[in-house]
């Protein structure tokens, strides 16, 4: 089934058909005939099929009749971070260049009386952030009683966010004969609460179940101890086949300490995340898209929103805290049925996170050993399962030889009933008992002998002091 099936324009299909793209994914094909009907829909996806285009394609369409009247945006699409919020505006660019829409872009780190000149010009395609948006709003600058369609992007990831009470406000400002577009990778109990007060009626749109990862990426485990993760990380580096990486870690200051450390070994790498000017963050993308810079260090901001279907390696710095983001992070390699390859870098002190991923995944993560990385073997070996069969069955064994050890070991000093009461040991007899608390170490001055004073010749002075 072709785009020209789902019931798009031709100007549509002429420019479908200009950025390359011939067959429609599963949550386009079925999303797309939903939107054009005017139903509320409720699309769950992982992150890489897709799902922007599902309502980006029909919104165009159902625009193109229609002006927009000053501060009163037509439609509104609410994105949790500037990277994406910038990659569905370049979607509007690419598949409404036969169409004469226009559209403004809500983001902090982008002047502010800038964007206020767009909307005062009137604007059918409002793309924002939730705290810019509100700004806007709250200084009088912007209407929202005439938007007709509203879509909540990355759902999930506004929860995680902290976005939620900003995004019950903006809907709270909106018609309640809206058409609600809802879109999430996951699928918490907060999300569906959301998602049960927000839409109406909803054709649910699912294409895999949530949180699960896309069957093109191959994973890998590679637990190291954590002054050898960087050390891990550049032979990864050098004994893959890397053409352009995303390296995620957990904090911002991790990106910069890095990205400094595979820049004094030679690496082609640039860092991003949250602090860095909005300027700096746009250049930073423009050159690892054009392939300008082969390794991008970067904190989660980058786990969703960059759609750059070439990225042939992900790796995990950090294991992620929260498992949703695993797989948003893996989903940046493999995209539109290409292959791809994610290594995560793992300490003891990541179980309690590890378990929670794999627990997600319904199945472990397969291991490559650091001595195999280093001969330039990454073939995953043993599950961590199978390491926790092994260290459970060990630890069992380890217990039944320490009993059955203790068991001889007291028979053997326990004297007999019938053995004379002068051939027992007494207790704490002679100064080569070990000292308990001491470990095998015990300080000299314990084992010296006691030396008592000798008693006084004379008894009338025994009774001194």
């Amino acid at each position: 089934m072709g785009f020209s099936s789902l019931g798009l324009s031709s100007q549509l299909l002429q420019a479908i058909s200009d950025a390359g793209y011939e067959q429609p994914t599963p949550i386009q094909a079925k999303a797309i005939p939903e939107v054009l009907n005017r139903k509320d829909i409720l699309g769950i996806a992982q992150t890489g099929t897709g799902k922007t285009a599902s309502f980006t394609l029909p919104m165009i369409d159902m625009l193109a009749a229609g002006r927009a009247k000053a501060r009163m945006p037509r439609t509104l699409i609410l994105e949790p971070t500037r990277e994406l919020a910038a990659q569905v505006a370049e979607n509007f660019d690419t598949y409404g260049k036969y169409h004469k829409l226009s559209m403004a872009l809500l983001i902090g780190g982008v002047s502010f009386n800038e964007q206020a000149k767009l909307i005062d010009r009137g604007v059918d395609v409002l793309i924002a952030t939730p705290g810019r948006l509100l700004d806007h709003f709250e200084r009088g600058k912007l209407m929202l009683h005439g938007v007709e369609i509203l879509v909540i992007d990355e759902a999930d990831r506004m929860l995680d966010m902290g976005f939620i009470p900003d995004v019950e406000k903006i809907c709270s400002l909106l018609p309640i004969t809206r058409q609600t577009l809802f879109f999430s990778a996951t699928m918490p109990a907060e999300i569906e609460r959301l998602a049960d007060r927000f839409l109406h009626l909803p054709v649910r749109v699912e294409v895999s179940r949530p949180a699960s990862a896309a069957e093109t990426v191959s994973q890998a485990l590679v637990e190291v101890a954590p002054r050898q993760k960087r050390k891990a990380l550049r032979t990864l580096l050098s004994e893959q086949d890397v053409a352009n990486a995303i390296i995620f870690c957990n904090r911002k200051r991790e990106v910069d300490t890095l990205n400094e450390s595979l820049k004094r070994h030679g690496f082609s790498c640039a860092a991003l995340h949250g602090d860095m000017e909005q300027r700096h963050r746009l250049d930073v993308l423009e050159r690892f898209k054009t392939n300008n810079v082969q390794l991008l260090v970067a904190s989660d901001v980058a786990a969703r929103g960059l759609d750059i279907p070439t990225v042939s390696h992900v790796f995990n710095f950090d294991v992620p805290v929260n498992s949703d983001d695993y797989i948003h992070r893996i989903g940046r390699t493999g995209r539109a049925g290409r292959e791809g390859h994610a290594f995560m870098l793992a300490t003891d002190k990541d179980d309690k996170y590890l378990d929670a991923i794999e627990k997600m995944l319904g199945n472990a993560i397969p291991k490559v050993t650091l001595e195999k990385l280093e001969k330039g073997d990454a073939q995953p070996t043993e599950t961590k399962q199978s390491r926790r069969n092994k260290t459970e069955s060990g630890r069992e064994d380890g217990k039944q030889k320490t009993r059955s050890g203790n068991q001889k070991q007291k028979s053997s000093k326990e004297p007999s009933n019938d053995q004379p009461q002068s051939a027992r040991p007494k207790k704490n007899q002679g100064r080569d008992t070990q000292v308990v608390g001491m470990g095998d170490h015990v300080p000299a001055f314990m084992l010296r002998p006691v030396v008592r004073p000798a008693k006084a010749a004379n008894p009338a002075n025994n009774d001194i002091d």
